[in-house]
Order: structure tokens, then sequence, then C-alpha cells
């Protein structure tokens, strides 16, 4: 299936014709131009946003994105459908005349195509990812027990009982679950702590709070919320429905974070992001993150997390 349907997507068509030994034998093409534009060989199927739907009534299996009248974020959305996910995806890079170096690159007669990974973490990588998971979070718990009981002790003494705090947060595909940690500020009302974003300089942090948001100790408990499903440990930081409903409004691509489970760490925290940051660039950091998933990526950004908390380069 060719998405796009200009004089680039005509020569990719003819080309494919011409050349069985590609292997690839084109269904046709979507584009949001005009009604009615088509070729001989290269019937127009419908707009990019039928893609899915075109895709599974044709049993395509190769989706090659040429040149065509429809925006770049419509694109990312159309192509990461649940029919579309399975196909090979092509792109024609748009600055096709110069050569490139990347390891994933082909070429289509004398046009070069970029081989796009497919996000890994379905199947066979999301059980390695969660085995990995439970075996990290579970001798975790054990080797940090006596600094989360400091930490609790000293929470008691500073701000009487009520030692975890739990809230509402969202995790993967939208589910809600409740997220701990110690708490680290002065108890408020169920609607405030709902809805009020916190910063560095909230005065309902105490002395104890301080050290332990600095710290990122106050999340130790989500070790818990990792060994029982809820969470990973790396992976996009879970936020309130209150937020995730409004940044989603706000933010491009912001909800496609959801796609996987949220993390007690991840690549926008440990690149400076955290608190009171940009959510559009957390919004890109996770995505990529999620684009290009692998197992060593998850470790370098464990390994950065234990840089980040020696550090103190909290909120």
């Amino acid at each position: 299936m060719l998405v796009g349907g200009g004089p680039l997507a005509v020569e990719l068509a003819e080309i494919l014709r011409g050349n069985p030994r590609y292997g690839l034998s084109v269904l046709g093409f979507v584009d949001d131009a005009g009604e009615g534009e088509e070729h001989a060989m290269l019937p127009r199927l419908g707009r990019l946003n039928d893609l899915d739907r075109i895709v599974r009534e044709s049993g395509a299996d190769v989706i090659l994105v040429a040149t065509g009248e429809f925006a770049e974020s419509d694109l990312l959305d159309a192509v990461r459908t649940p029919a579309c996910l399975p196909c090979d995806l092509l792109v024609v890079p748009r600055m096709r005349y110069f050569n490139t170096q990347a390891s994933m690159s082909d070429h289509i007669g004398s046009i070069p195509i970029m081989r796009i990974k497919t996000p890994s973490l379905r199947g066979p990588s999301r059980v390695l990812k969660r085995l990995f998971d439970v075996a990290v979070s579970g001798l975790a718990l054990v080797a940090v027990s006596p600094v989360l009981a400091v930490c609790a002790l000293a929470v008691r003494i500073e701000g009487g009982p009520g030692v975890i705090f739990k809230q509402r947060r969202v995790g993967r595909n939208g589910v809600e679950f409740e997220c701990l940690k110690l708490r680290s500020m002065r108890p408020a009302n169920e609607q405030e702590s709902a809805t009020n974003w916190s910063v560095a300089s909230d005065n309902r942090v105490g002395p104890v709070g301080r050290v332990l948001r600095r710290t990122s100790l106050d999340e130790l408990p989500q070790l818990w919320n990792i060994l029982r499903g809820d969470m990973t440990l790396v992976g996009p930081r879970p936020e309130r429905p209150h937020f995730v409903s409004q940044f989603s409004q706000e933010f491009d691509r912001y909800a496609h974070r959801h796609r996987v489970q949220a993390g007690l760490t991840g690549l926008a925290q440990v690149s400076g992001l955290r608190g009171d940051t940009s959510i559009a660039d957390r919004a890109r950091y996770d995505n990529y993150y999620i684009e290009n998933w692998s197992l060593w990526l998850d470790i370098k950004i464990i390994l950065r997390t234990f840089s980040e908390v020696f550090f103190a380069r909290g909120r």
C-alpha cells in the first residue's frame, strides 16, 4: 500500500511493476489530495485516515510512504494503528538525492528507501521486559528495605501518621492505578491533591520532604507497583487523570505515551525533564523511547538514574 499519490508514488509503482524481483505488488494508494486522482496502475483507495481499514480489508503487509498531501503528525498516527503495526514500514527520505549511511536503508530502482523500526514492546519483548522488571524490582526491594525504613521513620516524625501516599495515576491504555510514594509534603484534600501542580517551591514540603524529593527516595515504594504489574522499571512517568486529560489536548502526541506501562524512571527524567519542566519535551522523549525500545536502552537509563539520584539532581 502506497501512502501518497504524487509523481514519486507513480514512479515507484512503475518500477515495482516492471521489476517483480522486488517481491512487491502495489494494491493502490491513499492520500488526502483531491478526489479522483489516480493512475492506470495506481488506483486511489481512500484518504490517509482510511489506511487502517484499507490495510485490514486488502491484506497489505507493506506500507510504502512516498510524498503526498498529508500532515506528518497525521501520518504518524495512521501507520501506528493496530492493523498497520504488523506491516513492514518503508519511507522514501525527504532529501532522497543525498546518500545515507543508515544501516536500515535500501532502494527501489534509484529511489532510496528507509526501513522504519516497529515499536517492539509487544509479544516476546513485553514478556522479556516483564521478567526483567520482576527480577530487578524484587532484588531492589530487599536491598533498599533498610533505606525505606529510615525514610518512613523520618516522614512519620516530621508529619505524623500516613507515611505512604496513594494517588490515582494513568497507566497503559489509559487504565488508572494507585501509585505509591513516601509522603513528602503536608496532606492536602483529595481535590487539591488531584488537580494541583506541585513545584520545588511548594510551601507544603518540609525539610525531610525536600531531601526525599531531591534524591527521588520518595518514589521507592513504586518498586511494589512494579512487582504487582501496575508499572515497569523504565517507561513514561505516570500522571494524574486531571492532567492527562489537560495535556492530551494541549500537547502533540502526549496521549501516545500510554501505549506502554508507566515507569519508575524514564528517558525524559534522566535527560533533565523532571519537576516543573516542559511537558511537550517530556512527551517527545517518552515517544522516542517507545519507538526505540530495547533491553539495552532500559539498562542505560537505569544506570543514568543512579547517577541522577547520587548527585541529587531531583526537583
